[in-house]
């Protein structure tokens, strides 16, 4: 694997550009890593060491209006940042690697990509540098139900508990000590 730097970084979020998916990572500044998504959220919250990120939205004239669109499950006070708990779950740094990669894909699933197999070393390696950027005794959190835990991200996702504008959205907050970062994928029907 190559070494965490701003290359890598950029070369493994460039895995979401295909996808409408926002991918970035901003500095912690609360005890409560809920109150940071808030500001990670915003679509001007620059990277907290100036790299890379994805954002299909900006310049979109619905961020003009609402600067956190598409999201609005926003923890901006205790009751909102539970409701937002209330709706992730704890999942295992092996789970988020295939989350990760999951997030990728055409259609957010694995089963349904034809060529998965030819570029699954690939993107695993980019969700490996993605993953380095959390150190051992990161956390991780994904929306996919209180199963996200045993759920197996290679294989069909049947639910979610969306925190935005659009019927289906699936992502993972990746959380250090300093930094909080998400990976949050949309489908628009």
């Amino acid at each position: 694997m190559p070494a965490l730097d701003e290359r890598s970084w950029a070369e493994a979020i460039g895995m979401y550009e295909r996808r409408y998916t926002i991918a970035k990572v901003t500095r912690r500044g609360h005890e409560d890593w809920v109150y940071d998504v808030h500001a990670l959220m915003r679509g001007d919250t620059p990277d907290a060491r100036g790299w890379r990120m994805n954002d299909p939205l900006v310049d979109e004239f619905e961020r003009l209006d609402d600067p956190y669109y598409p999201f609005i499950d926003l923890p901006i006070d205790p009751e909102k940042a539970q409701i937002l708990r209330s709706r992730v779950h704890e999942i295992l740094r092996p789970s988020a690697k295939k989350f990760l990669v999951a997030l990728s894909t055409t259609w957010l699933s694995v089963a349904k990509t034809e060529d998965f197999e030819e570029h699954r070393t690939g993107l695993e390696a980019k969700a490996d540098i993605i993953l380095s950027r959390f150190p051992e005794g990161s956390r991780f959190y994904a929306n996919t139900g209180r199963d996200s835990a045993e759920m197996d991200y290679y294989r069909h996702i049947s639910g979610c508990n969306t925190i935005s504008t659009h019927v289906w959205d699936l992502g993972l907050f990746l959380v250090s000590d300093t930094e909080v970062g998400m990976v949050w994928s949309f489908i628009a029907w």
